[in-house]
């Protein structure tokens, strides 16, 4: 089998920044291209789809709150490493709900967001690996664990890489609760800089993106003072 280099897409408006990114990716092994906003991203993943997507949150046009959330309405889960100069809490949180995957204020040393990446391919290309129990039935939602395709009654749904994660954690520990530091461990790694407020907003996302709603039997249950579970097929 040939190696290839996993294709990171930058987007951001400083064209300096850009050039830096670009070639220090490079040269720690990506295949790296950079843009300066929506109309180049979106040409150059029609082109060539990325295995993930650097993106600066503070962009003329379509910023990359906007941008993030236009992609994962479209079914888009490629990865995305979201770049901010703002340092407030709160924005890391609105960066996860509009589903980024991770979060890296600026300034920072680009050997980090060489680090962020990482974590998240390796997240993404640890689940596509899977090759135990790969299809799970939990009640009326179907998860195939290696090709990360959900179904809710037989209607496939579109969940971020994020979400999947947390659900693959979950699935894999069906029936016993998990603590939100597991969850954080087992599916967004133990070097990503994740609230507890923040597991939260993202199970939030999940319940949403597996169509539960108010009245509906839960699937994912919240245990106070523990964390989450998902209910047994016994349940």
């Amino acid at each position: 089998m040939n190696w290839k280099p996993d294709r990171i897409i930058i987007v951001d408006d400083d064209p300096e920044l850009r050039a830096l990114l670009r070639r220090f990716l490079t040269e720690h092994g990506f295949e790296t291209r950079a843009v300066d906003g929506r109309a180049a991203l979106d040409r150059e993943l029609a082109r060539n789809p990325a295995d993930a997507i650097v993106l600066d949150l503070m962009i003329p046009g379509e910023d990359g709150l906007a941008i993030c959330r236009r992609l994962r309405s479209s079914g888009d889960v490629t990865p995305i490493v979201m770049l901010t100069a703002r340092g407030d809490p709160i924005d890391r949180i609105i960066g996860l709900e509009s589903g980024a995957d991770d979060y890296l204020p600026k300034p920072f040393e680009p050997r980090e967001l060489v680090a962020r990446l990482t974590a998240v391919l390796r997240r993404t290309q640890g689940m596509r690996d899977v090759r135990t129990e790969d299809i799970i039935t939990v009640g009326p939602i179907e998860i195939n664990l290696s090709t990360h395709m959900v179904k809710r009654d037989g209607v496939p749904l579109k969940l971020s890489s994020r979400e999947f994660a947390l659900l693959a954690a979950l699935v894999r520990s069906r029936g016993r609760p998990l603590s939100r530091a597991q969850l954080i461990e087992r599916a967004l790694g133990r070097d990503a800089e994740v609230t507890d407020r923040a597991v939260d907003v993202q199970i939030a996302r999940l319940r949403r993106a597996i169509g539960e709603r108010a009245g509906d039997a839960e699937l994912i249950k919240t245990v106070w003072g523990i964390g989450y579970v998902l209910v047994s097929d016994s349940a």
